[in-house]
């Protein structure tokens, strides 16, 4: 099963406002899981994990700023049962 989430082409401004907000909220769902009292490995695990995110969001930040004009998108989650 998939879900399209994203699928287009945006303003550079759009696109990166789409995946900030994206990313966004992945950390604030590992955020969420160190302050239930995880284990320090799970601790340590979601922390890397939101630095990755944090790494990734400042590099595409740079490379848009870079690109002007359109960009396309296209965000598919894949659920395997």
């Amino acid at each position: 099963m998939e879900i399209q989430l994203i699928h287009g082409e945006f303003s550079s401004n759009e696109a990166l406002e789409l995946i900030t907000q994206m990313i966004h909220v992945k950390i604030k769902y590992h955020e969420n899981k160190i302050s239930k009292h995880g284990s320090e490995e799970d601790i340590k695990y979601r922390e890397s994990k939101i630095k990755r995110l944090q790494k990734e969001l400042y590099e595409i930040r740079n490379s848009m700023d870079e690109k002007k004009g359109n960009v396309k998108l296209d965000a598919i989650i894949k659920i395997e049962i």
